[in-house]
């Protein structure tokens, strides 16, 4: 049974376990490794069917546990190259590991099929990624995205399950403590998807075939789990969809998050 959990998700760190066709794969680490051991112990998740790991970007939310991560399994990287030139600068990569740059569109593990796709973000070669199982089920990540390109949409769609960034009430943002300079970088095209974006998009997501859907990414300061779910609800019962009987809708805790079969 294909799964996925995002260990952690939210301001502070970010990683997800992606189980499919009798492996696994990680998306980021941005937590400490032993946070990352201990959260993987919890869902019954082990490191030796862990195939590869697909780094976001180089923010320090999603990479803090990479280097020792690295250091201690001998397990292949996968990023832009850009994401890759911008760890090694960082000094965020070991001396040696095996560090594979995925600026084509897919690339075969076994018998799954990955897709990186570009996101619009405050660094270059931010990325997105899509596994796809041998039967066909699909499953993605986005999130650090101020904006949803075409190419973002055409990849997203048709997964049977996403995880999609829902980081800010734009309310709660505009009133709150950040500073000017943070606020304008977060409502950017480069910065983050507020609640509303999101919502808009996920009764496009619902008609190609998506059934559940994952808000990730939610800001501890900006917004709220409840917030989040409301205006996903209210943007898909506009469009008639009703929850619990055409899709399933969760949020993603910063950690302890439950795992949900695809």
């Amino acid at each position: 049974m294909s799964r996925i959990c995002p260990l952690f998700s939210g301001s502070k760190a970010n990683c997800t376990y992606i189980s499919v066709d009798g492996g696994s794969f990680l998306v980021d680490m941005g937590c400490s490794y032993k946070s990352f051991l201990l959260a993987l112990e919890k869902i019954g998740g082990d490191l030796s069917e862990i195939r590869g790991i697909f780094i976001t970007h180089e923010h320090y939310d999603h990479i803090a546990g990479l280097k020792t991560f690295l250091k201690n399994n001998n397990i292949p990287l996968f990023a832009s190259n850009e994401t890759l030139h911008a760890l090694a600068r960082i000094d965020s990569l070991p001396s040696r590991c095996d560090a594979i740059g995925l600026d084509g569109t897919e690339i075969e593990i076994g018998s799954t099929v990955v897709s990186r796709f570009a996101t619009s973000h405050d660094c270059i070669g931010s990325s997105g990624y899509s596994f796809t199982a041998q039967n066909g089920a699909k499953v993605s990540v986005c999130t650090d995205t101020g904006i949803l390109t075409e190419d973002t949409v055409n990849n997203l769609l048709g997964s049977n399950i996403c995880l999609i960034e829902s980081n800010h009430d734009i309310t709660m943002l505009k009133n709150g403590i950040y500073p000017p300079y943070l606020k304008a970088r977060i409502l950017s095209d480069k910065g983050h998807l507020s609640n509303t974006t999101c919502a808009e998009f996920l009764p496009r997501l619902l008609e190609s075939g998506t059934n559940r859907f994952i808000l990730g990414h939610l800001s501890q300061n900006n917004n709220t789990p409840l917030l989040a779910l409301n205006t996903a609800k209210t943007s898909l019962a506009v469009k008639g969809a009703k929850i619990n009987s055409d899709y399933l809708l969760s949020t993603a805790n910063p950690n302890n998050n439950e795992v949900i079969p695809f």
